[in-house]
């Protein structure tokens, strides 16, 4: 990732602005942090590393993808399981009066905020396409705080807004599925249908027949959604599939066929293309550290 945007690790737990502050950390042998609270609003997102976030004294284990909500006065904790392990995240604290500043505006700043404070539901998990787009977020506004581009200030505003809200539209639709494919855009309801059809045939032709669109509108939509073709996130999201799967013992080519790799020897060479290693040394690797 973009080394020169990383921050030396602090152990320092209060803001020295008033707004936000945001931070880009990855490092090994963290210092620990005590279990401690803030006077703002914590938003942490998750991108490797062996890690649980201990919130109010329940572990929830970390995987890549997931955005972490702590609200004021929520007691909570990282805790490193492997300190020898990369670990990676953004940290992005947000003022308690800038966050209400900007809720009194529109409601749909504080969705995240309100399911951790109403229904304890701290963790908010996001597939790797949605996350890449997070990502992305992030990192113009930690290189539009670097810079001093003309409109900076407004600039680095909008950063933050739409920061904000694309992490709360993305947990607002991992609670609500149903409401999301309701009325929603092509891509929006593309993205559905392969979640639920992943072990079936998903060629472009296949979901221009579902869609009763032409194929090639379809993947101009896709990719301008999303930066990768239509082929490249159904690989993406089959490889994800099918390592998750592994923790089970399914044998290999039934799982893959199951998640709809044609045949083993196929599978085989994306899995390693992807991942470095063999499905086989995957498996073992995992069994290894159980």
């Amino acid at each position: 990732m973009r080394e020169s945007l990383k921050t030396k690790f602090s152990t320092r737990q209060y803001m020295l602005s008033e707004d936000f502050e945001i931070y880009y950390y990855s490092d090994r042998c963290v210092k620990k942090i005590e279990n401690h609270t803030h006077s703002y609003c914590e938003f942490y997102l998750f991108l490797e590393g062996k890690v649980s976030m201990v919130i109010e004294g329940e572990p929830i284990s970390l995987k890549k993808g997931d955005v972490v909500v702590i609200p004021p006065g929520v007691f909570h904790y990282a805790r490193v399981e492997e300190p020898k392990e990369t670990y990676s995240r953004f940290v992005f604290w947000v003022g308690s009066s800038y966050l209400k500043s900007l809720i009194d505006q529109s409601l749909s700043y504080g969705y995240l905020v309100r399911q951790a404070t109403e229904n304890k539901k701290y963790r908010f998990h996001n597939d790797v396409i949605a996350f890449h787009g997070i990502q992305s977020k992030v990192f113009r506004l930690i290189e539009e705080l670097h810079s001093e581009r003309f409109g900076k200030e407004e600039q680095v505003t909008i950063c933050v807004r739409d920061l904000l809200l694309i992490l709360n539209r993305l947990g607002s639709e991992t609670e609500n599925p149903k409401r999301r494919r309701e009325g929603e855009s092509l891509y929006q309801n593309l993205l559905w249908y392969i979640e639920e059809h992943l072990g079936e045939e998903l060629s472009l032709e296949k979901l221009a027949s579902v869609f009763f669109l032409s194929k090639y509108h379809i993947a101009h939509v896709f990719k301008e959604n999303t930066g990768v073709s239509v082929c490249q996130y159904i690989l993406k999201k089959r490889l994800l599939a099918c390592k998750e799967a592994m923790a089970g013992e399914e044998n290999l080519t039934q799982l893959c066929r199951r998640l709809g790799f044609q045949d083993y020897s196929c599978f085989y060479r994306a899995f390693r293309r992807e991942f470095g290693m063999s499905p086989r040394e995957y498996r073992e690797t995992m069994q290894r550290t159980e």
